[in-house]
């Protein structure tokens, strides 16, 4: 079988070629493919600063530069996997509740053909009906969640629907196995103590971005998999989980945030666990003049690739 590759610095050089994410061929749907990247071009549920809409495109164009394979892992994603960019959903830039309707129909469709969908975000309201979507298929899910807020607000402005509130919402659905929930790097200030004890009480464990300070992840993901076991896993990573000197390109900043190496320790850690799907949202461009924000989305969705189940490995 011909598996796509995609597109080598010594075929076309980074800046030209697909703009696409890893410069992949762009499919028009899911089908045939055991995994593809999906662009969620979504702002309008933002509550600070919006341009988390031109996220995918940027995570894309800042994906020129990585190669097919994990030189640190030995994962060999594009040997073992047929991937590729299926590009946008097209989402109601005025109506939210429109939008939301949409994504679920668009993640509906790429469930149905047997890929895993890793979506390029948009802001975090995407990942309420992505989860629902999943659900369907497999049920309530085990969650890796990162980021810096908890987003289990019951509403905000007085909507049930923002990007505040999509955890809140997916338990509220059935879609999430509230004892396999982890939400990693949870900070900054809050409105009351139960910004976070809300998640407690509903069986989900917590991890400070505190607790996370001068230390290895590695032990941490040991323990998670252990619990999760082989449950269907959804993986949601906000970029605001890093701390601002990583990823400044985003709308709601928070200090005393993870590191990048906490990052990957955090993501190569689900290698083994049955990963049906997986995020990165609310990098906002406009905020991300480097380009340095979008680069490391880029780079954290391939390890996400990296993990998926099928995926070979050079070194075993």
């Amino acid at each position: 079988m011909i598996r796509n590759q995609p597109l080598g610095g010594n075929q076309m050089p980074r800046f030209g070629g697909n703009a696409s994410m890893m410069r992949l061929p762009v499919h028009d749907t899911a089908e045939g493919l055991d995994a593809c990247f999906i662009g969620v071009p979504l702002d309008i549920g933002t509550s600070n600063r919006s341009g988390t809409r031109q996220g995918p495109r940027q995570i894309r164009a800042e994906s020129c530069m990585l190669r097919p394979y994990n030189m640190a892992t030995g994962a060999a994603p594009f040997d073992s996997l047929q991937v590729a960019d299926v590009g946008d959903v097209a989402l109601n830039t005025f109506d939210l509740k429109k939008s939301v309707a949409l994504i679920e129909d668009a993640f509906d469709s790429v469930l149905k053909t047997g890929a895993v969908p890793l979506a390029l975000g948009g802001d975090h309201t995407l990942t309420y009906p992505i989860l629902r979507a999943i659900a369907k298929k497999h049920g309530p899910v085990a969650l890796i969640h990162v980021d810096a807020h908890a987003d289990v607000n019951d509403e905000m402005f007085g909507e049930k629907i923002a990007h505040g509130t999509p955890f809140r919402r997916s338990l509220e659905d059935g879609c999430l196995a509230a004892d396999k929930v982890f939400q990693i790097g949870l900070r900054g200030t809050g409105y009351s103590p139960d910004d976070f004890n809300w998640s407690r009480r509903q069986g989900f464990t917590v991890i400070p971005a505190e607790d996370c300070w001068h230390t290895s992840l590695v032990p941490l993901m040991e323990t998670i998999r252990q619990k999760i076991g082989d449950h269907p896993t959804y993986v949601s990573f906000d970029i605001d989980s890093l701390d601002p000197a990583f990823a400044p390109g985003t709308g709601t900043v928070e200090i005393g945030g993870l590191t990048i190496w906490q990052a990957l320790e955090i993501i190569r850690g689900c290698r083994g666990l049955n990963v049906v799907g997986a995020d990165l949202v609310e990098v906002s461009p406009p905020y991300d003049p480097s380009g340095n924000t979008a680069l490391v989305g880029a780079n954290l969705l391939y390890e996400l690739l990296c993990v998926l189940p099928g995926v070979r490995y050079t070194d075993s």
